[in-house]
């Protein structure tokens, strides 16, 4: 069973996403939390697999709660999923930098939202599609003055790039594999060794970080 834990200021919504997780057999809705300081108890109590979590909250905000629930290695397991609307875009791009494994638009349909929580339990990032390489390449920018450090990509190989370049652009494993005229158990190697290499635990942080090296920019995008 994924075990989900839902995070979200409005009644109703968690709610209703409580009863939508009750529907499905392979998920379980583990607690509900109204904010961001109950959202990292809830999560420190119950030990999620993941987190759907609002950014507007009380108390703490979801960035923070998402930074504390990620930064606890006891948590190792857990992944956050960001909840959003689009006027929410500049908090969403924080919360990728401080390692949620993706969004949701919360007008995603249901069969869509649990399909959403099996790909995040099961280790890769989800994205919002349509919106991925507009926000991050956008608020990489707006990062790039603050004096963000970019990341040094000196241990990655140049067919890493090249996948890394891709995954960056939303594309799937099925889909670089086509591109690159590679097995996909080879390009799921490649990400592996990036995710090595690089320190980070899913395809999320690797877009972040391919955008903030400037391997990859809003003009190559």
């Amino acid at each position: 069973m994924i075990r989900v834990a839902i995070a979200d200021d409005q009644p109703l919504l968690r709610a209703t996403l409580t009863m939508l997780v009750g529907t499905a057999a392979d998920l379980v809705a583990v607690g509900e939390a109204g904010t961001g300081a109950q959202a990292v108890e809830l999560a420190a109590r119950t030990r999620p697999d993941v987190v759907l979590m609002d950014v507007r909250m009380p108390d703490m905000d979801g960035l923070e709660a998402t930074r504390h629930i990620l930064s606890d290695p006891s948590w190792a397991g857990a992944r956050v999923v960001i909840l959003t609307t689009f006027d929410l875009d500049e908090y969403v791009y924080a919360a990728l930098r401080a390692g949620a494994s993706g969004f949701l638009l919360k007008d995603i349909p249901p069969a869509d939202l649990l399909a959403a929580i099996r790909v995040v339990a099961s280790g890769e990032a989800l994205l919002a599609p349509t919106v991925t390489r507009r926000l991050i390449s956008e608020f990489t920018r707006r990062a790039a003055a603050d004096a963000l450090s970019a990341r040094e990509l000196t241990a990655v190989t140049g067919r890493e790039r090249e996948v890394l370049t891709l995954v960056a652009r939303g594309l799937t494993n099925p889909q670089i594999a086509a591109h690159l005229r590679l097995s996909i158990s080879t390009v799921k190697t490649h990400v592996r060794s990036l995710l090595s290499k690089l320190d980070v635990h899913d395809r999320a942080q690797l877009v972040i970080i391919a955008y903030e090296s400037g391997l990859v920019s809003a003009t190559k995008a």
